[in-house]
């Protein structure tokens, strides 16, 4: 019934010969089931279960006025019935849009201003904040448990999908930019159903998979890298609210596969119980969305007999290269173009010789359709002819694997997070007793990067602790910086230009 919508039909692959497998068993510690719990116990889901929900929601969507191409905005904690949202919204015809669950008010005002979504979809606790941005949209409500308005006597399944075709809009996923104000990358159907087809096969996943789903579903790793292959398997997970290395580590004996971001890694190292009998039943360990140390490549596979398979991949393309899953998984690299994908590394409009450090820019099926109501950026960062300029700098060396030695236009990536530094710098420029400032990234033994405000204060006597104050009320906590450095000014070249590569040089072992 689903083949007129081209990313439900293969999200739904899998439906009709396992609507009485569990798709996620979710723990039930201090949990209520939610309203589509079912199975033997209240803390599995079926598939059945799940796509009976996906529908009663596209149901419920389309009867509050969603029409093909609208978009339906979504805040809201990690839940089953999240995902089922997601689901419908793709059924109904709509383009999904995810918000980090820990931005401020001001940073949804301009996501819903610029989308203009017919659907907010929030958390109970804070609609009376966003309730007010939503302008004409209707408001539901949705919490952790899977509770709200938006769940509340849901009309019955079998809603037929609205037809969508390769080429339409599935979903957009906002992405920072060093200057202005964030781009929303357009992804099509075809976009995010090529790209988890291509990952479940290069991954080797199956209905015989068993995945520890510990990512936040605001994003692209956790929605549509996790999530999708797993749908797209006939995998189960392990549905997990957020990282807690206690309960992946009881997960593990009945799990196959856990992807993480760095921080996972570093913190389950500091947990004893972490040995090889407790990975025995483990197949694969999956790492991306921020660089992973070869010193903790090295000490997982001590520990753990498994060599951690990193991958590299950005909200505009999803994934892009991954090292192989047979073959020499090589610490510091992220392995070999992903199949059907092109990349190349370049500099001054040519291909660097081997080895050589340039842009990598890519080609192929995941690349996203462009900027939402942007057409200058998109022209500005995706040619004509498909490749996009990703802005990362890397290299390929003799073996074909590629490696990334640094990102344009100063990214921060801290817990998985990506934070451009101008918006930071935004915010603490406009705080009295600030001249100006610069923000940086440092390496940090947990998140990888961490934030490094350097300040310039006037003489009203503005403290560390004063901006520190500010940025937990502007800023979502990833953005915040950890540390606070106060100097008399910054540095510059002849041209007047900031040179950041100096101040990370001066602060990187700010954290150890």
């Amino acid at each position: 019934m689903y083949d007129q919508n081209y990313l439900a039909h293969r999200l739904a692959t899998h439906l009709d010969a396992q609507r009485d497998k569990v798709f996620a068993t979710r723990p039930m510690s201090g949990l209520a089931s939610g309203p589509i719990a079912g199975g033997p116990d209240a803390g599995d889901i079926t598939y059945g279960a799940l796509f009976d929900m996906a529908e009663s929601l596209a149901a419920r969507l389309i009867a509050s006025g969603l029409k093909p191409g609208d978009r339906v905005a979504v805040q809201v904690d990690k839940s089953i019935e999240a995902v089922a949202l997601y689901i419908g919204t793709v059924m109904a015809g709509g383009v999904f849009l995810p918000l980090n669950t820990a931005y401020t008010a001001s940073e949804v005002a301009y996501f819903l201003g610029d989308a203009t979504p017919c659907i907010v979809v929030c958390d109970p606790m804070r609609e009376g904040e966003i309730a007010p941005l939503a302008g004409d949209a209707m408001v539901f409500t949705l919490d952790g448990m899977g509770a709200g308005t938006l769940t509340q006597d849901l009309p019955a399944p079998g809603f037929d999908p609205i037809a969508r075709g390769a080429d339409d809009l599935a979903a957009i996923l906002y992405t920072s930019g060093t200057t202005g104000r964030s781009k929303g990358a357009m992804l099509s159907h075809a976009n995010l159903a090529s790209n988890s087809e291509t990952l479940r096969d290069y991954w080797r996943f199956t209905a015989d998979d068993v995945l520890i789903h510990a990512l936040p579903i605001f994003h692209t790793h956790g929605l549509f890298v996790a999530t999708n292959v797993a749908l797209l398997s006939g995998a189960s997970t392990v549905f997990l609210p957020r990282f807690d290395a206690s309960a992946i580590l009881d997960a593990m004996p009945q799990a196959t596969s856990l992807m993480g971001v760095p921080t996972f890694y570093t913190r389950l190292l500091e947990d004893p119980r972490l040995n090889l009998e407790t990975v025995s039943n483990m197949r694969l360990f999956i790492s991306g969305s921020a660089p992973l140390l070869v010193d903790t490549h090295e000490k997982w596979e001590e520990r753990t007999g498994h060599r951690i398979l990193e991958r590299y991949g950005m909200t505009e393309t999803n994934m892009n290269t991954s090292n192989p899953y047979e073959g020499e998984r090589r610490a510091g690299t992220v392995g070999f173009p992903l199949p059907g994908v092109e990349l190349r590394v370049m500099a001054d409009g040519a291909e660097v010789p081997q080895g050589e450090v340039g842009t990598i820019e890519v080609r192929g099926p995941n690349v996203f359709q462009g900027y939402w109501q942007m057409p200058e950026k998109t022209a500005e960062e995706l040619r004509a002819d498909g490749w996009f300029i990703t802005g990362d700098l890397g290299t390929i060396d003799a073996d074909g694997y590629v490696s990334i030695v640094g990102r344009g236009k100063d990214l921060i990536i801290s817990g998985g997070f990506n934070i451009y530094p101008k918006e930071v710098e935004s915010v603490i420029d406009d705080i009295p007793g600030v001249k100006e400032s610069a923000v940086i990234g440092v390496p940090h033994p947990d998140f990888g990067e961490a934030v490094v405000a350097v300040v310039v204060p006037d003489a009203t006597g503005i403290l560390p602790e004063d901006i520190l104050e500010v940025t937990r009320e502007k800023l979502a906590n990833f953005k915040q910086p950890k540390r606070i450095e106060f100097v008399p000014e910054l540095p510059r070249n002849t041209m007047g230009k900031v040179q950041k590569n100096v101040m990370r040089d001066t602060y990187k072992a700010s954290f150890g």
